[in-house]
């Protein structure tokens, strides 16, 4: 399958452009040993002593679709308001990179974070083409520290090409710093659309269940890697 990032300012250089996410490995994941006490053995109750670095759910997260970077520095100050509280203040030095959405638009949203105006908005200059069927997921990048967390959203990219803004709030309201150019903002990852229908598992699906578990554990090392787990590749 193909995904199309086209860069509607024709202005952005190689290293600002999206790549599969498996490009943007966090560094606590690098650093982090395979095994306790790096050494591959049971911890010495018949259990494997892996970190979570050997847990494939989370590595398939965090490889999951593409990246997409800011494309300039933002600085985060804060702000004296004329209440006698400070607010968070955005600069950034070109592009246009940072717009902002009136807080009415979603005053109760449970990660508010205690933004009282606006929400920021990151601008994305890329528009997204998926096949017929296809839609994408922009969502947080997974598993990484950042100081703001984007408000996650679904958009149908086979029809809908021009680029989608992501919203975000500070983690921190008080927070101040830079945000430096090529920040992931966003995790795309695509999916074929279907439709479901929810049922409850029975008698059969337990057996299933049951049969899957005592195969996972007959291993120390890597059993749903090797048993379960498969292939997912993003060029």
């Amino acid at each position: 399958m193909l995904i199309t990032f086209t860069d509607t300012t024709e202005l952005l250089g190689k290293e600002f452009y999206p790549k599969p996410a498996s490009a943007f490995i966090p560094q606590w994941y690098k650093d982090l040993e395979s095994y306790r006490n790096n050494k591959k053995a049971p911890n010495g109750d018949g259990v494997s002593a892996a970190t979570i670095k050997r847990c494939m759910p989370v590595f398939d997260a965090i490889t999951a679709g593409y990246i997409i970077v800011s494309a300039a520095d933002v600085y985060v100050s804060q702000q004296l308001q004329e209440d006698g509280t400070f607010a968070p203040y955005f600069e950034w030095v070109n592009l246009g990179l940072i717009e902002f959405h009136p807080i009415w638009q979603a005053p109760t949203h449970p990660n508010n974070n205690g933004h009282k105006e606006m929400y920021p908005k990151w601008t994305n200059p890329w528009g997204i083409k998926t096949p017929k069927g296809y839609s994408v997921l922009f969502t947080q990048p997974f598993h990484r520290e950042s100081p703001f967390t984007i408000l996650d959203g679904v958009v149908d990219t086979d029809s809908y090409y021009a680029p989608v803004n992501f919203p975000f709030v500070l983690n921190d309201i008080t927070f101040e710093g830079l945000i430096p150019a090529g920040t992931p903002i966003a995790q795309v990852i695509p999916f074929k659309r279907e439709n479901w229908k929810m049922e409850l598992g029975a008698s059969k699906e337990l057996k299933e269940i049951q049969k899957d578990a005592l195969s996972v554990r007959s291993r120390f090392f890597d059993g749903y890697k090797t048993l379960f787990r498969k292939i997912k590749e993003y060029k």
